[in-house]
């Protein structure tokens, strides 16, 4: 019996984690691992096992007798069945979540393999322990009790949702009777997609949280200074991970007119400020990142919706910037209008993607513009700028190198439409 997968098995179910939908369990998941950590630290260590697995490693195999559990400490590892070169994916479980749990209540096979996607730290609990912690806090019970049962309500809706939407999209094609309404149909089907993505992705938000929770309580205080670097990266990935999710909806609330505008008089400038402070750490070794920009910058607007803009466009610079690479933000007043630009030592943007890349799920084309993402950045840059009457474009970086996004905002509150702006006067790039 091999030990390991194959390497292209391997990737294959690490590609397929992206599109594979979660059990909405993390707050139980949350809930059981908290309570075992609670025990006493001694206590813990005499319970569990440490054990390490490398990528592409089978941890345990289906139809092997097993009675222990596994909480996953670091790491993330796919439940599978079948034959492991072709294998059919159950789940997935990431650091703060547990599998195997049936074995320590029933003398059965094991009903699945288990293998690590990269190196991994497990912690097992033998039955045995588990029964004596069980008689010693009752309170582990109830929570894996719940654990289970909303793993089994999950797997109920999801049979039953199913079945009702195997019907209701038998019924559905049967009544489109012309081309238009299939369109509409696709569209509907397309903004309900967009809504369980949104559902989707609290889970790796809630789980990013358990994980420095976790670390805060089991770490010595002289190790948890010393790493705080760390920690602010881990915190500032899962805010960046949050905008993700509310940009996606409030890409769909715009574009439907739906969404709220909070409009205000405030300085733009220290939030601008702060903006290329907050993503610095973010940034990868040998970026360097310049800022030009004048303290007293007043304008009329929704303060978080454009202070998402300035994030989502210096996070689209970061990403298309390779080491050792340059980026500037600048911004100044020109007329009636305050005006923003950041640009980057990039690729470029070509000429004919110049307006579609701003719009929803869509990126460049080009082989060097592939990256990874929704495409949901821009089109919401778009969106809420030009919701303030405001404009939005791209152009060469300086010197005719990369990419210079720059967006303009009115001086007052706007009229709901305004004549097409010019590009401001380029600014000597600093540097």
């Amino acid at each position: 019996m091999v030990d390991f997968i194959s390497p292209q098995v391997l990737q294959l179910l690490i590609a397929a984690q992206a599109d594979h939908p979660d059990a909405p369990e993390a707050s139980y998941t949350a809930a059981f691992t908290q309570l075992l950590i609670s025990v006493d630290r001694g206590q813990l260590s005499q319970s569990f096992t440490e054990k390490r697995f490398a990528a592409g490693e089978v941890v345990i195999y289906e139809g092997d007798e097993g009675d222990s559990l596994f909480l996953v400490w670091s790491g993330r590892v796919v439940i599978v069945k079948g034959d492991l070169n072709s294998p059919f994916i159950v789940a997935y479980r990431i650091t703060g979540e547990i599998f195997g749990e049936m074995a320590v209540l029933e003398n059965q096979p094991r009903s699945a393999s288990v293998i690590a996607l990269e190196e991994t730290r497990l912690w097992e609990l033998r039955r045995a322990r588990f029964e004596q912690l069980l008689s010693e806090q009752p309170a582990i019970g109830r929570g894996f009790m719940e654990l289970l049962s909303a793993r089994l309500r999950y797997m109920t809706a999801v049979r039953t949702t199913g079945d009702l939407s195997e019907k209701r999209l038998n019924r559905q094609v049967t009544a489109l009777k012309s081309e238009n309404q299939r369109l509409e149909e696709l569209q509907r089907l397309r903004q309900e997609t967009t809504d369980l993505i949104i559902h989707d992705l609290r889970n790796p938000l809630t789980a990013m949280a358990i994980s420095l929770k976790m670390m805060t309580l089991v770490l010595p205080e002289n190790i948890l200074q010393a790493n705080h670097e760390l920690f602010d990266i881990a915190q500032a990935s899962a805010q960046r991970m949050q905008r993700l999710v509310d940009s996606l909806l409030e890409v769909s609330r715009m574009e439907t007119g739906e969404a709220r505008f909070d409009m205000q008089r405030f300085n733009l400038g220290p939030i601008l400020h702060d903006v290329v402070q907050r993503n610095s750490i973010l940034a990868r070794k040998g970026i360097q990142i310049d800022a030009d920009i004048p303290f007293d910058l007043p304008v009329v607007a929704d303060r978080e919706k454009i202070e998402r803009v300035l994030v989502n466009l210096l996070d689209n610079a970061l990403k298309y910037t390779l080491e050792n690479g340059h980026i500037w933000v600048q911004a100044g007043q020109q007329a009636d209008k305050t005006w923003v630009s950041i640009s980057d030592s990039g690729p470029g943007v070509p000429v004919e993607e110049r307006e579609r890349i701003f719009e929803r799920f869509t990126q460049g084309s080009g082989e060097k513009l592939k990256r990874r993402g929704f495409g949901l950045g821009l089109a919401y840059c778009r969106l809420a700028v030009e919701r303030h009457g405001g404009r939005i474009w791209v152009q060469d970086g300086p010197n005719g190198l990369g990419s210079r996004f720059t967006f303009t905002l009115p001086e007052a509150t706007p009229p709901p439409r305004q004549p097409d702006l010019s590009p401001p006067p380029t600014r000597s790039a600093p540097g």
